[in-house]
């Protein structure tokens, strides 16, 4: 089994801002701008609301609402209204679907969804971010395998997905989509939750930046993660200078600054899979 830390949603250079976290802890990672997408962000639901008002306010863009939306991952079935038979999905393609084919990245591997946040409130009728509040790296979903969809004309997709992104506009050769599992399994674990999701509300367990560092790449990361001997490391972070250990349990990581998908073979790093099966980590 493959865990793949993935990073989406809004940052300095996709979107303009970080994603919000509520005062109650509930976080939102926003899908980044997309012309070739048919979704708009004013269609997009949350919380029953339109995703368009709150990402033209803290983008401080009136217009943003009506720009398209890369909705991927797609993990929450209220976001849009669906067809019979929807399930959730990710959309990859380019260097960052090569990187994943050659990883061999396939059925059954999990997706950990990372994105920049910070601290937002509400402020004359309207969010903002909290004044002062520093933004940091942060676990928000997941998508554990079940199918890969090769979008390059060898199968069909079904109806229930011909609104994803992906399969529309010019995307590269390397395009595909890989579909949710309904029910997420870690081995030798048993698990009562569903193959995708998000995060309810953000904790110290999800938070990668380690607390006081001055940049978000500085992590912390359970001591598990720790690269060995004869044990291949995170990919994009082969470089000893990267990792220190610091005996509490957790080790630090200088993370890559523009990595978008970094994969770990579990099967030798087998202390993981208790991490990833922790009390809270995950629903």
């Amino acid at each position: 089994m493959k865990l793949i830390l993935s990073r989406k949603g809004f940052d300095s250079a996709s979107g303009g801002c970080p994603n919000p976290v509520f005062p109650d802890g509930r976080c939102l990672a926003l899908p980044i701008p997309d012309p070739q997408s048919p979704i708009r962000y004013s269609q997009i639901r949350h919380q029953g609301a339109s995703l368009g008002r709150l990402v033209a306010q803290l983008t401080g863009q009136p217009a943003f609402s009506r720009r398209g939306a890369h909705l991927d991952p797609d993990l929450l079935a209220d976001a849009l209204p669906r067809q019979a038979g929807w399930r959730p999905l990710l959309g990859q393609h380019s260097s960052a679907q090569a990187h994943l084919a050659n990883h061999g990245v396939a059925e059954g591997d999990l997706f950990l969804f990372f994105a920049l946040f910070q601290p937002v409130e509400p402020f004359r009728g309207r969010w903002r971010f909290v004044p002062g509040s520093q933004a940091f790296h942060s676990l928000w979903g997941w998508l554990q395998v079940a199918e890969v969809w090769p979008l390059d004309g060898t199968r069909s997709v079904p109806a229930w997905a011909a609104y994803h992104p992906h399969l529309h506009g010019d995307r590269s050769r390397h395009n595909c989509l890989y579909v949710g599992r309904d029910r997420l399994a870690l081995p030798g674990r048993q698990t009562n939750l569903p193959g995708a999701g998000i995060l309810s509300t953000l904790t110290g367990a999800h938070r990668l930046t380690e607390p006081g560092a001055t940049r978000v790449t500085d992590w912390r990361l359970p001591a598990a993660f720790l690269p060995g001997t004869g044990r291949v490391p995170l990919s994009y972070h082969h470089k000893p200078e990267r990792w220190s250990e610091t005996h509490d349990g957790w080790c630090r990581l200088r993370s890559a600054a523009r990595g978008q998908e970094f994969v770990l073979d579990l099967d030798d790093y087998p202390a993981v899979i208790d991490w990833l099966a922790s009390p809270g980590l995950l629903g």
